[in-house]
């Protein structure tokens, strides 16, 4: 694991609310020299700490309903095919563009962060396109009424 001062935590604290800011704004905001953080930025991208630079989308391309949809697979008759099966719903899953993530959970466990324009389309795009996969046990659409920590997540996750 990397270990980071607090020279470079302010750096990735600056950086992560405005990764356009010059080296120049954030020598500024922290009273150190253009040299020093120049320095440190090319460290923490060499580290792998800065892994690359990207942006939130504004609240307009944002969905403005999302849930958490837990699917769990029905286990084959030959569980071999039980790991395919998986992975073929991961990789069907993350073509989507209401799907926004999408991850394993356990041996027969996937879990997606879904969006849409409102509640109604929500419903529906897990009606008609999740919940009619076969061989399913178990669909479970845990709406998120409100993101306490965060947010900004949707925003980066967001498909254009």
């Amino acid at each position: 694991m990397v270990q980071l001062d607090d020279l470079d935590r302010a750096i990735l604290r600056i950086l992560k609310e405005d990764a356009r800011l010059t080296i120049s704004e954030i020598a500024e905001k922290l009273n150190r020299p253009e040299s020093t953080i120049h320095f440190r930025i090319k460290k923490l991208q060499e580290k792998g700490v800065i892994e690359r630079y990207t942006i939130v989308l504004g609240k307009e391309l944002q969905p403005k309903a999302l849930a958490i949809v837990y699917i769990q697979a029905e286990t084959p008759i030959i569980e071999d095919f039980l790991e395919r099966y998986i992975r073929h719903i991961i990789r069907t899953l993350a073509l989507l563009p209401n799907v926004l993530m999408v991850a394993r959970s356990g041996a027969d466990g996937i879990v997606a962060l879904v969006g849409a324009e409102n509640q109604e389309k929500l419903n529906r795009f897990v009606d008609e396109t999740i919940r009619v996969l076969p061989t399913l046990r178990r669909v479970e659409v845990f709406p998120v009424d409100e993101i306490g920590k965060g947010s900004g997540v949707v925003g980066f996750l967001v498909d254009v």
